[in-house]
């Protein structure tokens, strides 16, 4: 406390210390409380005063324009063009007309361009010599519009005032800065002086502090703060004659400041500072009105009579543009230097040395040669020369520097003075002439010859014809200029310095304020100009005129000459900048990268799969090390070359005893087996150049074998060792020579033989079916020697099994093999095809059989035993993947031999073979042999696929059907599928024989194409009522917040003006960030699982699709995708303009960010990509963005889950990036918060109930490897673990060493005490679990590894429960929420539960049955429990999808016998109906409309393969177009 005290004492001894000498009150910088009655009068920012009502054009803004008032530029060259060097009438010098302008920057501040930017552009007419040589008339110089109050322009009430940005009052704010914190950065608070640059004499060169107008220098290009000064004026370096004024009062103020301190030395800073300022003020106020007022003007100044508090000083507009207008009338087109000894200096300049400095090549000016000179020599020679030099005549000529050269606006280096004071007179609403004039008591203009008598007559009448002859519509400023004695301009100027000076309660000569004494006043007023610069220079009294703002014969250095135009150096000509300049290239390159971003994401997407694929393969190559071949060291090593476009593959070369060469991988496995067991001689061609390396090896009769061995010791190790074996085998080698290039030319690679193979096929069912040959194609080879081979091309025993797509060692081929090869020679000729493919193709059920009876009569003796009608048998079963055991195939023999009356019988002659098939004759009429790659032209030939055995009685293929899919009765399907549902299983009375379906009595409707479509649309609508709803009131908010957002931005945000500049942009950007914000705010809640598992089983579920979320959060994704790509090219589109938009319009637009300094040079474009938060932020959100959205597409989801598991756990720095990316506030305030508190907080509280279940640890009760890849895995059931059959859950293993969860459908039923998951091992994570659970690790580990729980989670599945029929399709591992669903179904029935469903039918599908073996386990439990019979099963095993194959005939007559005897299916053990091929869904849902005419709704519930799910879904579709049972699919895809 008493620290605080002392602290607080010290300061005010020190202050009252500070200012202990300082009596009066202190004048304020910012003009206020000058009037204590009206306190902002005067001030910094206060309005102008408007003397008359403003002349706007709508009278509130809207300036006066063409063709109301004459174009700018025209009048401009009618009334002030004219010859330069005509001298002032009353002597004025220079110096007083630079003083002029000085005097107005002290009470004048004007020149700041207004918000938002508007624009009162100057249309060059064509062929302007200055501005438009080349007669274009595109040529429009830019005009900005000063900056006004913003409460005014709202009505004719309140008309648009402008606002003055300095103080009015002559208070020295041109030396001392318009604010306290102004004058600070100027003081060096050392001695009250201000702070100088190194040698004391000029100011300190500005640092940014003071906001300093730094405009481009139009003669260089120049820019930056070098040679620009820190002023109490932001315009005081505008040219190098006002500066010098301006330096010209620092000097005199730190001139001062010394000498207070030299009397005073007990003063402060501060009491030498206020004293020093007190004393310039008012002397700067004497000299003002009362030496430069007088001599300006020609009239004397009224007496002072003292302060007058209720006279408004205000600056008025009409004295903004006189008061201007009038000086630069007087401005010479240079100015003379001159030392204090009268010599004038030379100048150098472009071209030489000329007598003068030119004032075109002065503005806004930072040469080193002139005032930055260490001794400031030129600021003396640049006063004393102003003070030797008479201005131009006051009169309405302008010289052509201020008219064709004075620095121009925005991206013009250069622009018309006049012109532009023309339009600054429409901008500030000034009255007209006459107007004016009536105002100050002058007479209002009648004739036009009454303005100027003086003038030519010529100017006169170019004017009057640009305002139409109308005096009444003349304006103030053309008017002014153009009278003789410039009576309205003096009449304002006196009427406004007048009102300063009475209105000004700080006025030195006001006694009252206590400012000064009696005797200091009269010091004061005798203190002219003349004293002040004898102070500041190096001049001594003599060496200036007493009153040095007229010069009059008699004083000292007369000037050389009148200056003319035609005596200094040129003025350098307009240039257009190019704010975008170089710029392009760059800017391009940015939009390239930006638009590569997802093409960068996806290659390094496809360099991730590639490492994930390759540790996949080496994990499944572990897995399968312990089934690896082992390879002999006798295996010699060799590149086996496959073709010029193939890479050559490492191989190994056996050389069996058999006269058998066998090729094999770097792993073992047989690629290859080369018989030689039909050659007599060898033929070997090894290569004569490039290393002796390649070698060839002849296979007649099949593609050629060429080894490319490492070095030629190899290849002569190689064929040493193959002479050894011949001649062991009693076979001859012949080795050639030929160069390697001709001799991989002669080799027949495997892709020639595929092409040769081909034209074999092609040809061949050209014959069978008699098509025309040149359908078929030519053999057409490149060499003779080739074409041979194509004729006589025969087929191995490999390649005749891959024509029938089975396996080269199948019993099946061996018997086909040996029955085709007539001649024995192991190898099948096109003759010996054709035979055996005739039979088949054309031939009768009694030549089928006959072949079929040859092909198991090994011995050949006429019969066919017991034993080979089990061969036959087994041969068949053999090809469906199904080991039968010898009992079952056993009594399927006895069975058919039993049911044809031959049990007694051992052997069967053809004849009983075929009775033995004679319910079956249809069948084997149909039957063909399919062969693999047969061209599509013979398709239409052959019999179409199907997967029923085609009932004779009907005439129709399934392509006659597709092509009319609208057929209501589809007789050979429901006949087949009618009586395969109506079966009973467990009855064996006829329950196998073929019965015609008798379709029910239900009215069908034949229709048209439109009533079809109209059908299928209402159909469609009730299916997705609950989508289309949820999406359209999605999207409906979703461009509701847009057009909000882009109405907002383009006709009703704040005056700004970023609409009038960036139209499209600014809606497209500021529409879809509001789309942005609500999208990925929203998007959270279709993630929140509990909450849409909880809300399913509410009403909401009659309304909103929650099983749809995952397809909705996808939707909503790319929704906001769409959205994030047009913000991004709207965004573009802003950066384009704000990168060539001058600065003056951009600290309109953002006003936070950039300051006008008059340079008007934009940032660069990659200023906003990559220095602004926004543009930093944005940057990183589209890679994040583009990293997201394609590791989350289905390809590289599947490729690399854990990839998509990582990426899409970058929402979270998705988030953090938008919040920041807004709350810059660059364009508009934050506003994503409006969107994201509430999702956000509910998707919180969701993962904050998933997270503490994921805490628990699930212990392993049991774990089992399945066959086909399939992890079982039964686990505890959590304590309050409730689910639905056809729930999921997400499972995690800590011991696989991540935390990634993976979804899983539950094989469990609710009503079992222990969780069961049944996993198919297609992925590494997948892979990696199986290989953890196996009996080895198990064994390392030595306990079950435990899992963490996630779930349950609803989908679909959960619904069958709602129909009274429901129909199951599973594909795959997409079996899994059905096989809880069928436990869930037998359980509630088996205790009575009331249930909607009475009927399920489930349809598996599958490639093999014994790759989902544990499902036909549950599929037993299912027929075992299944009393009521609820459930219809039907398998469909998709390996044999030929239509009537030979084996698929056979295969269909052994599962019938199998039934026959054992009641149950040969290939799955169960009851439940097998077929062969994929299931048609169309003819199976077209008997469910017949089988349950009564029910009106049919759920169809499917997972598996998008391909399976997508024919189901084809198929409701189909049927759905009719007036019959509808079918409500729902699917999941895996």
């Amino acid at each position: 406390m008493m620290l605080s005290l002392t602290v607080v004492l010290l300061v005010t001894w020190t202050l009252g210390r500070a200012q202990e000498s300082i009596s009066w009150e202190v004048q304020r910088y910012d003009g206020w409380y000058n009037n204590l009655l009206h306190h902002s009068r005067g001030s910094v920012g206060a309005h102008l005063l408007r003397l008359l009502p403003a002349n706007y054009a709508d009278g509130v803004y809207q300036a006066l324009q063409e063709p109301h008032v004459p174009n700018a530029r025209q009048l401009s060259n009618a009334l002030a063009r004219g010859p330069s060097g005509l001298p002032s009438r009353k002597n004025t010098t220079v110096l007083a007309v630079f003083f002029g302008f000085h005097v107005l920057s002290d009470i004048l501040g004007t020149e700041k361009p207004g918000c938002p930017a508007e624009f009162l552009n100057i249309h060059i007419p064509s062929g302007d010599l200055v501005f438009d040589p080349a007669g274009t008339g595109d040529v429009v110089l830019p005009f900005q519009r000063i900056h006004w109050a913003m409460e005014t322009g709202q009505s004719p009430n309140s008309p648009r005032e402008q606002i003055n940005e300095v103080t009015a009052w002559l208070d020295g704010s041109s030396i001392y800065g318009p604010s306290h914190s102004w004058s600070d950065a100027l003081r060096s608070f050392s001695g009250g002086q201000l702070a100088s640059g190194p040698s004391g004499q000029l100011p300190r060169e500005t640092d940014g502090r003071l906001p300093m107008w730094k405009a481009l220098d139009p003669s260089t290009g120049q820019g930056g703060p070098q040679g620009i000064y820190d002023l109490g004026s932001a315009w005081g370096n505008e040219n190098r004659f006002l500066q010098a004024e301006s330096i010209a009062w620092f000097r005199y103020h730190n001139h001062l400041a010394a000498a207070l301190a030299q009397a005073h030395p007990t003063w402060s800073d501060e009491d030498l500072f206020q004293h020093a300022r007190k004393r310039v003020i008012a002397t700067f106020q004497s000299i003002v009105l009362y030496e430069w007022l007088p001599t300006l003007l020609g009239t004397p100044i009224p007496e002072y009579k003292g302060y007058q508090q209720h006279l408004d000083p205000s600056i008025s507009p009409e004295f903004v543009a006189a008061a201007g207008q009038f000086l630069a009338t007087m401005v010479p087109p240079g100015v003379y230097k001159r030392d204090p000894r009268c010599q004038f200096q030379e100048v150098d300049g472009h071209g030489g040395s000329f007598p003068a400095m030119r004032l075109c090549n002065s503005y806004w000016s930072r040469e080193s040669a002139g005032l930055q000179q260490p001794e400031a020599v030129d600021v003396d020679n640049l006063l004393l020369g102003m003070s030797s030099q008479i201005a131009e005549r006051e009169d309405n000529i302008v010289v052509e520097d201020l008219q064709d050269y004075w620095y121009g606006p925005l991206k013009y280096s250069r622009t018309d003075y006049v012109a532009s004071w023309l339009q600054r007179g429409r901008d500030l609403g000034l009255p007209t002439y006459n107007q004016a004039q009536e105002r100050f008591g002058l007479e209002p203009l009648q004739n036009w010859s009454d303005l100027a008598p003086h003038l030519e007559q010529q100017v006169l009448e170019k004017v009057a014809a640009l305002y139409a002859n109308n005096t009444a519509g003349l304006e103030l400023l053309p008017g002014g200029m153009l009278e003789v004695n410039s009576s309205l301009f003096s009449a304002i100027i006196l009427d406004q310095f007048v009102r300063l000076r009475d209105g000004d309660r700080f006025w030195f000569e006001n006694t009252r304020n206590g400012l000064f004494t009696a005797e200091e006043i009269r010091e004061i007023r005798n203190t002219t100009f003349h004293d002040v610069l004898v102070a500041v220079t190096h001049a001594n009294s003599t060496d200036l005129q007493p009153h040095v703002f007229v010069w009059s014969d008699g004083d000292p250095c007369p000037q050389p000459r009148q200056l003319t135009a035609q005596h200094l150096a040129n003025c350098t000509p307009m240039v257009v900048l190019d704010y975008f300049e170089g710029s392009g290239a760059g800017f391009g390159i940015i939009i390239v990268v930006l638009c590569c971003l997802p093409l960068v994401t996806l290659f390094v997407a496809w360099i991730v799969a590639i490492l994930r694929k390759r540790d996949f393969k080496k994990l499944q190559k572990k897995q399968g090390s312990s089934v690896r071949r082992e390879v002999t060291s006798e295996a010699i090593h060799a590149l086996e070359w496959h073709g010029p476009k193939t890479d050559s593959s490492p191989i190994l070369i056996q050389l069996q005893p058999d006269k058998v060469l066998k090729v094999l991988d770097v792993r073992g496995s047989v690629l290859r087996s080369i018989s030689l067991k039909a050659h007599q001689r060898v033929e070997v061609i090894v290569s004569s150049n490039k290393g002796n390396k390649a070698l060839l090896l002849k296979s007649p009769k099949e593609y050629d074998l060429v080894l490319l061995f490492s070095e030629e010791a190899e290849r002569s190790n190689f064929i040493g060792k193959l002479q050894g074996y011949l001649e062991e085998s009693g076979l001859d080698l012949h080795v050639s020579e030929m160069k390697e290039k001709s001799l991989m030319k002669r080799a027949v690679t495997q892709e020639q033989r595929k092409q040769i193979l081909e034209t074999f096929f092609r040809h061949l069912f050209a014959q069978v079916l008699e098509i025309d040959r040149s359908d078929a194609g030519e053999l057409n080879f490149e060499s003779s020697q080739k074409a041979k081979e194509s004729l006589t091309c025969e087929l191995s025993r490999a390649e005749f099994a891959e024509a029938l797509g089975l396996k080269a060692h199948s019993m099946f081929v061996d018997s086909m093999f040996s029955l085709a090869d007539k001649d024995g020679n192991s190898y099948i000729s096109f003759r010996e095809f054709l035979d055996i493919l005739v039979v088949f193709m054309k031939g009768s059920s009694e030549e089928k059989s006959k072949v079929m009876f040859r092909m198991y009569d090994i011995d050949e003796n006429g019969f066919l035993s017991k034993e080979e009608f089990l061969r036959m048998l087994r041969s068949f079963i053999e090809i469906s993947n199904n080991c039968l055991s010898r009992d079952q195939a056993e009594q399927v023999t006895e069975s058919m031999f039993q049911a044809s009356g031959f049990q007694d019988r051992d052997e069967l002659t053809w004849e009983d073979f075929h009775y033995m098939l004679r319910d079956h004759d249809s069948e084997l009429r149909l039957t063909q042999l399919c062969i693999k790659g047969v061209p599509e032209l013979f398709k239409q030939n052959l019999q179409n696929r199907v997967s029923f055995i085609k009932k004779k009685e009907s005439k129709r293929t399934i392509s006659e059907e597709e092509k009319d899919p609208n057929m209501d009765t589809m007789s050979h399907y429901m006949e087949r599928e009618g009586q395969e549902l109506r079966k009973r299983p467990g009855r064996k009375v006829n329950q196998y024989q073929l019965h015609l379906y008798t379709e029910a009595q239900q009215k069908k409707y034949e229709r048209s194409k439109v009533q079809q479509k109209i059908q299928e649309f209402k159909r469609f609508i009730e299916n997705y009522r609950r989508h289309i709803v949820c999406v359209v009131l999605f999207s409906a908010i979703t461009a509701g917040v847009f057009v909000e957002r882009a109405y907002y931005y383009a006709f009703a945000s704040p005056s700004t003006g970023i609409a009038q500049t960036t139209f499209v942009g600014i809606i497209i950007s500021r529409g879809s960030a509001a789309c942005i914000s609500f999208l990925y705010s929203y998007i959270l809640l279709t993630m929140c699982r509990n909450l849409i598992t909880v809300l399913r089983e509410t009403f909401l579920n009659h309304y909103i699709p929650f099983d749809a979320a995952v397809d909705f959060h996808r939707w909503v994704a790319m929704a906001a995708l769409i959205f994030s790509v047009l913000h991004t090219a709207g965004h573009i589109v802003n950066v384009y303009i704000f990168s060539v938009m001058p600065l003056s319009v951009l600290s309109c637009l953002f006003s936070s960010v950039f300051m006008d300094d008059g340079s008007q040079l934009p940032q660069k474009y990659y200023w906003w990509f990559f220095q602004t938060i926004p543009g930093m932020t944005g940057v990183l959100l589209l890679v994040i963005l583009a990293v997201m959205y394609v590791f989350a597409t289905r390809h590289f989801r599947h490729v690399s889950f854990q990839g998509f598991w990582i990426t899409h756990h970058l929402y979270v720095l998705l988030y953090v990036l938008v919040i920041i990316h807004g709350s810059y506030a660059l364009i508009q305030q934050p506003r994503f918060h409006i969107y994201f508190i509430i999702p956000a907080l509910i998707y919180s509280a969701d993962k904050l109930l998933s997270l503490s279940r994921k805490k628990v640890e699930i212990s392993v009760v049991k774990a089992e490897l399945l066959p086909s890849g399939v992890t079982h895995l039964q686990f505890q059931r959590p304590q309050d673990f409730d689910y639905k059959s056809g729930q999921w859950v997400r499972i995690a293993c800590v011991a696989l060493g991540t935390t990634e969860y993976h979804p899983f459908t539950l094989t469990s039923a609710p009503h079992e005490d222990t969780l069961s998951l049944h996993i198919r091992a297609v992925g590494p994570w997948t892979t990696r679990l199986r290989e953890l659970y196996s009996p080895e690790s198990l064994a390392v580990i030595g306990k079950l590894p435990k899992l963490y729980l996630d779930g349950p989670f609803g989908e679909g599945h959960q619904e069958w429960n709602k129909f009274e029929v429901s129909v199951l399709v599973g594909g795959g591992i997409g079996v899994t929420p059905f096989a809880s669903i069928l436990k869930d179904l037998v359980f509630k029935s088996s205790i009575n539960s009331k249930m909607l469903c009475k009927k399920i039918y489930f349809i598996w599908v599958t490639r093999t049955q014994r790759q989902f073996e544990w499902l036909a386990d549950i599929i037993r439990e299912v027929e075992e429990a299944d009393g009521k019979d609820l459930v219809s099963v039907h398998i469909y095993i998709t390996q044999l999808a030929e239509k009537f194959d030979l084996r698929t005939t056979m295969l269909y007559i052994c599962e019938r016998h199998f039934q026959k005897v054992l009641n149950k299916s040969l290939f799955t053990g169960l009851r439940s109906i097998t077929h062969f091929g994929r299931p048609p869904f169309i003819p199976f849902f077209s008997s469910l409309q017949e089988v349950h005419p009564e029910v009106q709704k049919i759920g169809v519930f499917s997972c598996g393969p998008p391909g399976m799910t997508k024919s189901v879904e084809k198929a409701c579709r189909q049927l759905n177009k009719k007036d019959q049972t509808y079918f409500a699919h729902h699917y999941e895809n895996f």
